[in-house]
């Protein structure tokens, strides 16, 4: 994030301080030692000391704003870093500073794109990126170029998160942003090469990688992955190498390179134990069992998955201790070892139970059903429990979605779609709705406006209509009734937090000498546009929310890696593995009365995600 300008630089520009002024510039410095310091906490408040202290000074006061905005960014509260930034804003446009301007309106659109607000985000980084070019200055127009590189891949993949998507199956308003994102970080990666800035271009190849890996360009995103490997191990960045190699494992397994990808897998492995992040390391370990398990060398695969286990049971880890469990019972039934599947699945149902994931207790049921069959033993209540209809449905639907080709697993037959009954008619409906109009019609006309011309001239509350009189003067009305409502959502300066009122005179000249120009009003409409949405009324929601959080069991765990890597893997690879699948030899139990019943096959799914996390960036 782009800094304004630091309070260090202002003391040899102020010279004429009152006590007061002095005491800000002090708290401001102290506040950002503080925060240079890694201690954000301790340098708001001191910011906010100085705010409290006040000044009279505009560019003091502007860079309190700007570092007090990065505070709050870091810390994660970004509706208070977007209000500062805002007074930076303003402050900068007042004192007519074109590089102070710039820089507040990446900090803001920084902020807007952590929040969601990717429109607005991308109106003010391009406005910080005109502004640079206006003003020649490359550095900070290369910071432009990268974060507006930024606010279209996110734009990109939050509008790809609707529905299960593999990488470059998006819609074309997801891969239209994706473009926009790859346009951005390639100008930035030539301008930083003219620049020499070898660790800026660093970081403009793993964007570049990641955004070609979401347009499905495996060979693009594997070309500069590897180049930010290379500028990571010229830096000495063990952090930015481990995910370069995590980077080029994904893109090797949806190029079908298993063994180029359990390479680069165990280089992050090693790199997260020399960092000593145990929570990246289970993922290495299991990232590696998955790719044994595609390799078919299922030994290797449950030594991975063991430790993945393992690590996941000290990090108090359920998601992840439930993934490991179901990927140790698939291994080991490939293996022919089908009492210990059976003991996997089986704590991998009470871990779906646990933690209320539909899905996982699906697979987990279908797992043990199929196994007690090949072990010739009875069915468990367990494996046979009915769910609510609605619950059904959806559980249909995603296993229909899982299992590749739409195909249902041998052994195992879904339940039939119930439809939810339909509601009987009321006789007395209509009745109760004719009663409760009338009752309620006298409270509706009592708050209706009146539109009568009242000849009381204390009455100020009536609206007077005209009267056969052309469309200028209906356009005059309405200019006049909402120009109260536009002076109310004006931003008043001399009301900004810590500036003094011995500075309004000087505040006042300022505003009365700036003439705000076509650009500027273009970006205003264009920022006030969400505002005046969120004051329309909404119209009535559903009668079922839509919107509503989803489950604690679909949320990622700590050890797994991102839930769209791992079923997007299952998803592009489900073809290969039905071919490679190995069939369970034919396995006669003799019963107690002589007879041989039919050999079952063993779990197909080898490889099969159970839905339990999402995607973390």
């Amino acid at each position: 994030m782009s800094l304004s300008a630091s309070a260090e630089n202002l003391t040899v520009e102020t010279q004429d301080y009152d006590g007061s002024s002095n005491m800000c510039l002090e708290l401001a410095l102290e506040g950002e030692r503080l925060c240079k310091a890694g201690d954000c906490r301790a340098g708001v408040a001191f910011f906010q000391a100085a705010i409290q202290a006040g000044t009279d000074d505009l560019r003091t006061l502007s860079a309190i704003y700007s570092q007090l905005g990065n505070a709050y960014f870091y810390l994660g509260d970004y509706g208070k870093a977007m209000q500062y930034h805002k007074h930076d804003l303003t402050l900068a446009r007042t004192m007519g500073d074109k590089l102070g301007e710039a820089k507040s309106s990446g900090n803001l659109g920084n902020t807007l794109k952590v929040m969601g607000r990717f429109d607005e985000a991308v109106v003010c980084c391009k406005r910080h990126l005109e502004l640079s070019r206006e003003l020649g200055d490359r550095l900070s127009e290369g910071r432009a170029l990268y974060n507006l590189g930024n606010v279209f891949h996110a734009k990109g993949k939050h509008i790809g998160r609707v529905g299960h998507k593999d990488p470059g199956d998006f819609s074309d308003d997801v891969k239209g942003c994706l473009q926009e994102a790859v346009s951005y970080y390639e100008e930035n990666l030539t301008l930083m090469r003219e620049l020499g800035d070898i660790a800026a271009q660093g970081r403009a190849c793993g964007n570049l990688g990641n955004t070609f890996y979401l347009l499905g360009d495996f060979a693009q995103a594997i070309h500069y992955h590897e180049e930010r490997l290379s500028i990571a191990r010229q830096f000495g960045d063990k952090a930015a190498e481990r995910r370069a190699h995590s980077n080029l494992g994904n893109s090797h397994i949806f190029m079908g390179q298993f063994e180029e990808a359990a390479h680069h897998y165990k280089r992050t492995l090693a790199l997260a134990q020399e960092l000593g992040d145990h929570a990246v390391e289970a993922q290495a370990c299991y990232s590696l069992g998955n790719t044994y398990t595609l390799l078919r060398d299922y030994e290797t695969a449950i030594e991975y998955h063991l430790r993945h286990l393992l690590i996941a049971q000290n990090l108090a880890d359920r998601i992840g201790e439930g993934r490991a469990c179901w990927s140790l019972g698939n291994a080991n039934a490939s293996l022919g070892n089908h009492e210990k599947a059976l003991q996997f699945a089986k704590k991998h149902l009470e871990i779906s139970k646990e933690l209320g994931d539909p899905m996982g207790e699906a697979t987990a049921k279908m797992n043990i059903a199929d196994l007690r069959k090949i072990l010739n033993l009875p069915d468990s209540p367990e494996s046979c429990d009915s769910d609510s209809p609605k619950e059904n449905d959806v559980t249909h639907q995603r296993i229909q979605r899982l299992t590749p080709d739409g195909k249902q697993r041998p052994g195992f037959t879904l339940p039939p779609m119930k439809s939810a009954p339909s509601p009987t008619k009321n006789e007395d409906d209509d009745s109760f709705f004719d009663l409760l109009s009338r009752f309620q019609s006298k409270r509706m006309d009592d708050q209706r406006c009146s539109l009568t011309v009242d000849n009381n001239k204390e009455n100020t509350n009536v609206v007077n209509l005209p009267r056969n009189e052309g469309p200028d003067d209906l356009i005059d009305m309405i200019a006049g009734m909402q120009s109260k409502r536009m002076d109310e959502q004006r931003v008043a300066l001399p009301h900004l937090p810590g500036l003094q009122s011995s500075s309004l005179q000087k505040l006042a000249e300022s505003r009365n000498n700036s003439v705000p120009d076509d650009n500027f009003l273009d970006q205003l409409v264009r920022c006030q546009g969400s505002r005046l949405e969120d004051q329309r009324s909404p119209l009535p929601m559903p009668a079922v929310d839509v919107e509503a959080d989803p489950p604690p069991a679909r949320k990622s765990g700590a050890t797994v890696p991102d839930e769209d890597f791992i079923s997007l893997i299952m998803r592009f690879q489900s073809g290969r593995m039905d071919d490679q699948r190995a069939a369970v030899p034919r396995v006669e139990h003799r019963m107690a009365n002589g007879n041989v019943p039919h050999a079952t096959n063993g779990i197909s799914n080898n490889f099969k995600s159970n839905s339990s996390g999402k995607k973390k960036k």
